[in-house]
C-alpha cells in the first residue's frame, strides 16, 4: 500500500490552485497537516493515501519522468471528464481525452493529463458501462 507521493513543483502556488481544482473533482480535499513549503490532499498522514507538492529540496527545477505516472480513481465517467476539465482550466495540458482505449478491457474509461510542471496524472473510472 502506498503511504503517499510527492511531486516536485516549480510554482508553488500556482500548483495549488491546480491541485485543488483537479482533485475537488474527486471529492479529495486538503489534507489537514500541511505544513509550509507542502501542501497536501487525501488522508491525514498514517491514516491512508495522500499526494503532497513541494519545491525539490536539491533546489534544482522540477523535471517529470518519461514513464511515472499517477492514476486516480473517478467512481464514473462524469468523474472522468470533469477532472480532465479542471485540469485543462488550471494551467494543465491534454495528454489523452477523456474515453476507452482499445488496449485496455472496454470498461476501462481514463484520461491523461500533465500538470502545469509536466507531471503526468490519469484519471480511471474501471467499471465504465457506456453512460
Amino acid at each position: 500500500m502506498i503511504l503517499y507521493s510527492t511531486l516536485g513543483v516549480s510554482d508553488f502556488d500556482r500548483s495549488i490552485r491546480f491541485y485543488d481544482a483537479v482533485l475537488a473533482t474527486l471529492g479529495m480535499d486538503r489534507a489537514p497537516d500541511w505544513t509550509d513549503g507542502f501542501m497536501g490532499w487525501g488522508k491525514p498522514y498514517g491514516q491512508g493515501y495522500s499526494l503532497w507538492i513541494c519545491k525539490p529540496f536539491d533546489g534544482k527545477a522540477p523535471a517529470p519522468g518519461n514513464g511515472p505516472m499517477l492514476a486516480f480513481a473517478a467512481s464514473s465517467a462524469a468523474q472522468v471528464r470533469a477532472f480532465h476539465a479542471a485540469a485543462l482550466a488550471n494551467g494543465g495540458s491534454d495528454d489523452g481525452a477523456p474515453g476507452t482505449r482499445s488496449y485496455y478491457e472496454p470498461s476501462f474509461y481514463v484520461c491523461y493529463v500533465r500538470d502545469p510542471d509536466g507531471n503526468k496524472l490519469a484519471c480511471v473510472h474501471h467499471r465504465y458501462t457506456g453512460a
